[in-house]
């Protein structure tokens, strides 16, 4: 596909979503750190499950998921839905959290945890992990849409090209209106993306014969992409590493579960969360198609991540529904990585800054925070840059770091017990150890650092709170307060 024509595509899709934003924008209320970054708390169902769902499914499922079902096979898919058995977690936490920050006026999880545990500290360390281990994520984000402009023109458009227009859109529209400006943009983003990739990935299906004859030839010519593990890559110690951080993503991934606070009501919330199951059922279903296509149409590829670019560039996808497709899958990416860096942006500016400077007012917390935004991607460009391979594994790399402060957040709603002491030695220490596992690639007992994180920090969260002193009043008010939220009626 020339490159002129795929710049033609995205110049549109700056032009749509400038506007979008801009629209947004006239009705942003107040600026403060809840109207920047939680759109006022108060976000309808339908926007917030569009949002939710191209933040979450970005440059991981057309690309890295694709990519692992073009690796491994069949297992990707039961890797994916072992995420949407996890999506569970939100119809449990999810009342919760949009209780105690409507109480509370927390801004961000990590806000929430320093407040429960009574210690300010526990919010600057959970923040600081955070960003060290979502800096990565972002960037994964940023390769993806460098992979898909360089696969679908031949290089014509460099990878690196790719990368600096994701970031600097990621960038213009963190800044534009806050969480509502990508939030609407997500909104349009997500129809674009489900709608054209469904539309295309069947017409891929039925150009190489039908449903029938497409997996007859799957079955045929790579048998093993139909069983599990296959050629071997799904092993059952690779899918539990794999699917235990995916899991816990709703309530890890702190860009996602701040997300529990901004809806308008409860009934919000579960409108959000049915619109989400079905936009990522089918979603999942589309992008284990196109890596099973890229497996019957090119076997060879040198590298995985390569799977979408090379089929949305193929003649099997008519140009004008390529670069359509293309334009979702850039938007989704774009949409994740600007959803990361106003996350982390909050993180700075309210847990990090505010708990360190005497000055904690609104205005200079949200100064920071739209000061930090270029600084963060500046430091997901430059790690994008390494050109990690597989897209899919990098992603629950940063999420098995993101895994260390799930305790903290199980036990501040149903363990009075917890304590300040037991969170920040569990986030630290457990923190620590998952980056040298990754780091040095090593796997104790066969088992990746993700299964080694969840269980170091479970049993550091619990040990040192049982011998520590826990805030017990502040414990027994924020469960009550939590509790709350069952009786509601929305």
């Amino acid at each position: 596909m020339s490159g002129g024509a795929v710049w033609i595509g995205v110049i549109i899709f700056i032009l749509i979503n400038l506007l979008v934003a801009f629209l947004s924008r006239r009705q942003t209320a107040t600026p403060d750190m809840a109207g920047y970054f939680l759109g006022n708390r108060k976000m309808n169902g339908f926007v917030s499950s569009l949002s939710y769902g191209s933040t979450t499914y970005s440059a991981f499922m057309m690309v890295g998921l694709a990519g692992l079902t073009y690796a491994g096979g069949v297992g990707a898919l039961g890797f994916e839905l072992i995420y949407f058995m996890g999506v569970s977690l939100v119809a449990l936490f999810g009342p919760r959290f949009w209780a105690v920050g409507k109480t509370f006026g927390y801004v961000t999880p990590s806000e929430m945890l320093g407040d429960r545990y009574n210690n300010k500290w526990v919010a600057t360390v959970v923040s600081l992990a955070s960003c060290i281990f979502l800096i990565p994520y972002s960037a994964v984000q940023l390769s993806g849409i460098g992979y898909l402009l360089a696969g679908m023109t031949g290089g014509a458009i460099p990878f690196t090209v790719g990368v600096v227009v994701a970031t600097i859109l990621a960038i213009v529209f963190s800044l534009f209106a806050g969480i509502r400006s990508v939030m609407w943009t997500d909104a349009l983003q997500a129809l674009i993306m489900i709608v054209t990739s469904t539309i295309v990935v069947l017409l891929i299906v039925f150009e190489l014969g039908g449903f029938g004859h497409f997996f007859q030839s799957l079955h045929q010519s790579h048998p093993q992409a139909l069983v599990v593990p296959g050629n071997g890559y799904f092993n059952f110690l690779t899918f539990l590493g794999l699917t235990v951080p995916w899991f816990f993503f709703s309530l890890s991934n702190p860009q996602v579960s701040q997300r529990l606070y901004m809806p308008s009501s409860l009934k919000s919330m579960k409108g959000m969360l049915i619109g989400f199951l079905v936009f990522g059922f089918v979603y999942t279903l589309v992008s284990v198609l196109w890596g099973f296509s890229a497996v019957l149409k090119f076997p060879s590829l040198a590298t995985a991540d390569l799977a979408t670019p090379k089929l949305l560039s193929s003649g099997l996808v008519p140009p004008v529904l390529g670069i359509i497709v293309m334009i979702g899958i850039m938007a989704a990416a774009v949409s994740t990585i600007a959803s990361i860096l106003l996350t982390l942006s909050s993180l700075v500016a309210r847990d990090v800054y505010g708990n360190m400077s005497r000055k904690q007012t609104e205005t200079l917390q949200l100064t920071v925070g739209k000061v930090v935004i270029p600084i963060i991607s500046i430091l997901a460009f430059l790690f994008s840059m390494l050109k990690v391979n597989l897209i899919g594994v990098l992603s629950v790399a940063s999420s098995a770091g993101l895994i260390v402060a799930v305790p903290a957040l199980i036990g501040a709603f149903f363990w009075k017990r917890g304590t300040a002491a037991g969170v920040i030695t569990s986030v630290i220490v457990s923190g620590v150890m998952v980056i040298l596992l990754e780091l040095f690639k090593l796997k104790p007992l066969g088992l990746a650092s993700g299964i080694w994180g969840i269980v170091v920090s479970s049993v550091l969260f619990v040990g040192v709170s049982l011998f520590t002193k826990a805030p017990v009043e502040k414990a027994k008010q924020f469960i009550d307060v939590a509790r709350s939220s069952l009786q509601v009626k929305s």
